[in-house]
């Protein structure tokens, strides 16, 4: 009586062990977006979930939409210019810029993977990002910038590398920061396929 106790038992808790996995990514992910678009709607007043996602989406389109006419290109650089001026505004606003446009812009800088020697006495490894091929300005030839983002965080480490010690890897840049970003997690066979 008491073995076949054990043995259900055990059973049960092995369906809630895999109940919980499959439900707390969804449970999270959901609990994440629902609470993001109800924070979104109170404060624009709306009455029904999503009416602030479509109202933001709609202004970040027509900034965009502005901001790429002839009209408005210089009014962004004399509102830049201004902004260059304040000294903490600046180095906020130019840095959140530049982090932005490395991720989506036109010049998109975590593109080309790499894996590098951190440690050459242990052979301890990194993954992380180029950002920057030429050093010579700051004097420093031979070596590149490497960004390497952290786990789970909105966060990461600038590293001067030397180009010796640096392999580029041969798998798509989003593949890659799924699998940093994951702490490796996420890494499976098909990543690069």
């Amino acid at each position: 009586m008491s073995f076949k106790f054990k043995r259900i038992s055990a059973k049960l808790f092995s369906y809630f062990v895999k109940g919980l996995l499959l439900l707390a990514p969804v449970y999270i992910t959901g609990y994440i977006i629902f609470n993001l678009l109800a924070s979104l709607d109170e404060h624009f007043y709306f009455y029904f979930r999503g009416a602030g996602l479509a109202v933001i989406v709609a202004i970040i389109m027509t900034v965009g939409f502005l901001g790429s006419t002839f009209i408005m290109i210089p009014v962004f650089k004399i509102f830049e210019e201004g902004l260059s001026h304040l000294p903490l505004v600046r180095l906020i606003y130019f840095s959140l810029k530049d982090l932005v446009q490395a991720f989506v812009g036109d010049k998109k800088k975590f593109n080309q993977p790499v894996l590098f020697v951190l440690n050459k006495e242990s052979d301890v490894r990194k993954i992380g990002f180029i950002t920057q091929t030429d050093l010579g300005f700051l004097s420093l030839e031979g070596y590149v910038m490497v960004y390497c983002p952290h786990s789970y965080a909105f966060s990461g480490e600038m590293l001067v590398v030397p180009k010796a010690n640096v392999t580029f890897l041969d798998l798509p840049s989003s593949d890659v920061m799924k699998m940093i970003i994951s702490g490796g997690v996420s890494l499976t066979q098909e990543v690069g396929k």
